[in-house]
């Protein structure tokens, strides 16, 4: 592949540092420009690197994508993994979890999007990854623990498992990121304005709790018609 490539396979530390520089650079231009429109040129363009330095390392524009997944994925999960959640009540674990990733999800706009143009490819470069076990397996044994000690001590009461308490947390964050300016333009409301979001935020972490320790109120029966 040329002196470049040589030289990187002789040095460990700076192949890391251009595989780090490729995938900041990969993550900014599929999260602006989508998979489709994405151009490996610009990719390049944005690093101290040519384009056939990335092939090298990633294979394809398919590889590349999946990577810049792949370590989106992982950033979050490393910050889950933070949370001393085994040393905390697991009801105040479960809300400190749920707003740790409502702060993620509005620090990482373009998280949220490349999540959102994986889901329009049917999430196909996911389910392809050989690492799909390390991206969802941790985030779901943090809820698994906290669930678990919640139910023994008694303070959780909800039959929820720990994939459906994800999607739950997971889905509050996604919408006002990915929202926010089809919200603006119909409501007049940027979601993510300081006084907005930290209303939210609340929010998320009440019904966390409320739902949780069962202290929901009870929808009234149905009353058939006479």
């Amino acid at each position: 592949m040329g002196t470049a490539v040589s030289r990187d396979r002789h040095r460990p530390h700076d192949a890391g540092r251009t595989r780090r520089e490729i995938l900041a650079a990969a993550r900014a231009e599929f999260a602006e420009a989508g998979y489709a429109g994405a151009r490996m040129d610009e990719i390049a363009a944005r690093t101290r690197t040519s384009k056939r330095m990335i092939y090298y390392y990633f294979g394809s524009k398919e590889g590349l994508f999946t990577a810049v997944l792949e370590e989106a994925y992982r950033e979050i999960r490393r910050q889950e993994q933070l949370l001393d959640a085994d040393e905390q009540d697991p009801v105040e674990a479960m809300r400190r979890l749920a707003e740790l990733t409502f702060d993620h999800h509005e620090a990482h706009p373009d998280f949220v999007r490349l999540v959102s143009i994986e889901n329009v490819h049917r999430g196909r470069h996911l389910a392809r990854s050989q690492h799909l076990a390390d991206l969802q397996t941790p985030a779901l044994a943090v809820i698994e623990r906290m669930l678990r000690r919640g139910r023994e001590s008694g303070r959780i009461t909800a039959d929820v498992d720990a994939v459906g308490m994800h999607a739950f947390i997971s889905s509050f964050c996604v919408f006002p990121v990915a929202n926010r300016h089809t919200f603006a333009a119909l409501f007049d409301r940027d979601l993510l304005a300081p006084v907005h979001r930290d209303r939210l935020r609340t929010m998320l972490g009440d019904l966390v709790v409320t739902y949780l320790t069962g202290t929901a109120a009870q929808p009234s029966p149905l009353v058939s018609p006479e």
